[in-house]
């Protein structure tokens, strides 16, 4: 019997990017099935709720057929253990990223040395945006359709361009 080879992409997708999809693709190509997993981060302010943003992911990979998008509220080794998984993708956008992403990734080693981190690096286009940016550029009723897939440019202004 041959292993299907899975890994999950944890992260707050606060929205969800075009960099964010881009790594998706890149992770289903190597992998038979992808987790896309939305964490439940108490510690930033999100914009959207951790419902709104995994709906938002599910719009976003339909066209993807090997990925599925969950939420969790734990540790992330703690939920690849519970699912089994034993590989976690992480994507780099930027040099910048890189010391943050090998923090968390030798953190994980250590707290499950089973668990691997394997980094992806999104096509140039889209190596730059940030769900931050993006919210502030957003914010300032510029165009961000080259940033985000419509569902999410149109839940964007929704939310942050209300006149109350």
């Amino acid at each position: 019997m041959i292993k299907k080879q899975e890994a999950i992409y944890p992260g707050s997708f606060d929205p969800v990017t075009n960099g964010h999809l881009d790594v998706i693709q890149r992770a289903s190509r190597i992998f038979d099935h992808v987790i896309v997993a939305v964490a439940n981060n108490t510690s930033k302010k999100a914009l959207f709720t951790i419902q709104e943003r995994k709906e938002l992911l599910i719009e976003a990979t339909k066209p993807i057929k090997n990925v599925t998008v969950e939420t969790f509220d734990a540790l992330v080794v703690e939920y690849a253990r519970r699912k089994k998984i034993n590989v976690l993708i992480r994507g780099l956008r930027m040099t910048s990223d890189f010391d943050y992403e090998f923090q968390i990734a030798l953190t994980n080693r250590r707290l499950a040395e089973d668990i691997e981190t394997v980094f992806l690096m999104p096509s140039e286009q889209v190596a730059f945006v940030s769900s931050s940016l993006l919210k502030e550029i957003a914010s300032l009723n510029a165009d961000i359709s080259s940033f985000v897939p419509k569902v999410v440019e149109r839940k964007l202004k929704e939310r942050l361009l209300r006149h109350d």
